[in-house]
């Protein structure tokens, strides 16, 4: 039996794994109707697609500063209370969603906000809150510009973009790739593990396949997939208005990073042959992975939202290159690995 052969058989059976076929049905569903999920979350993920305003109590001396700049934000309401005791009595009443105190100290205007401690709608009010803090900056940096020594740089104007934008882009398209990634790794573990513990992987070494031949096989349609199911997801996304540029960078940066995660899911798979423990190791070990990447100079759901946007720098083409350097790397030295181990010590 050859490779080919194994990975053929291989890709038969992933329509009989339901999880599977469900993970595909949900990335179907927020790829197909990725417009009605933009428009839904948006209103989550930007406060200013909500309906209700935030209504905020100020105070202190410098509540005018404060007042004005709540006035360039949309969705936010103020009202002035003559002291603090008398706005945080209209929080405890919920009359206002969180209190501003603006006051001068040693030349500057300092702000203390007092926001809910834990609920849903805390996310829209410190966002907004946050915007008229930025406002307030703003409105004080131009009224000083006069004492300064030199002429500061000119600031662009504020333009009202959609929050629409933002969102497929730096949310949907990172998880419509890089969850094929998580999810082909996971499909080796479960059927490597599964061909030792049923004692099915001494049958097809009886075939003329070897160890590696059976791995290749059942890695390699998985890290072969996951590309086509990224395009599909771009070509989806695409029907809904919301087109993807740099199409083939990020159909590498996902093949690079499917056939790192199949070659640690299957080198996991062989070191550790119980099912339900290398699937939780891999799963860990997949989260710690993604953590770790936090300290790279560039997150790779960066480098694949630049790509989509179409605005790579050259840091983000070198991050690209980095992931295929290290995906060619791993996946030779996991297959050098693969012929030195005992087959006969699997079962």
């Amino acid at each position: 039996m050859s490779k080919t052969t194994i990975a053929g058989r291989e890709f038969r059976s992933l329509s009989r794994e339901k999880t599977i076929v469900l993970a595909l049905l949900i990335q179907i569903v927020i790829a197909g109707f990725s417009s009605f999920l933009v428009v839904g979350l948006t209103s989550l993920y930007d406060p200013g697609a909500a309906a209700d305003d935030v209504v905020v109590g100020v105070t202190g001396e410098e509540t005018d500063a404060l007042v004005a700049a709540a006035g360039e934000v949309d969705g936010l309401e103020v009202r002035r209370y003559d002291d603090r005791d008398a706005a945080r009595a209209a929080f405890d009443a919920n009359r206002v969603g969180a209190t501003a105190h603006a006051e001068r100290a040693e030349g500057r205007t300092a702000v203390r906000v007092t926001a809910p401690q834990a609920s849903v709608r805390k996310t829209f009010i410190v966002v907004q809150v946050r915007a008229a803090l930025e406002a307030l900056e703003r409105n004080e940096r131009a009224d000083r510009t006069a004492s300064l020594a030199n002429d500061p740089l000119s600031v662009p104007p504020s333009v009202d973009a959609s929050p629409y934008f933002g969102f497929p882009y730096t949310v949907l398209v990172p998880t419509l790739v890089f969850l094929p990634v998580f999810i082909g790794g996971a499909v080796v573990v479960d059927s490597l593990t599964e061909e030792i513990e049923r004692g099915t992987l001494t049958l097809l070494r009886v075939t003329p396949a070897s160890l590696l031949d059976v791995v290749d096989g059942k890695a390699g349609v998985m890290a072969a997939l996951t590309p086509l199911q990224v395009g599909l997801w771009i070509a989806l996304l695409s029907a809904n208005d919301i087109p993807v540029g740099n199409v083939a960078p990020i159909l590498t940066i996902a093949t690079a990073l499917s056939a790192l995660s199949v070659a640690f899911a299957a080198g996991l798979a062989l070191v550790v042959p119980a099912r339900q423990r290398a699937q939780l190791t891999y799963s860990f070990g997949m989260l710690a992975a993604f953590a770790a990447t936090a300290l790279l100079p560039e997150h790779p759901a960066t480098t694949v939202a630049r790509f989509a946007i179409d605005s790579p720098t050259l840091g983000t083409y070198a991050h690209l290159a980095g992931y295929v350097l290290a995906s060619v790397v791993a996946v030779a030295a996991f297959r050098r690995w693969v012929r030195g181990v005992d087959a006969e010590a699997l079962g």
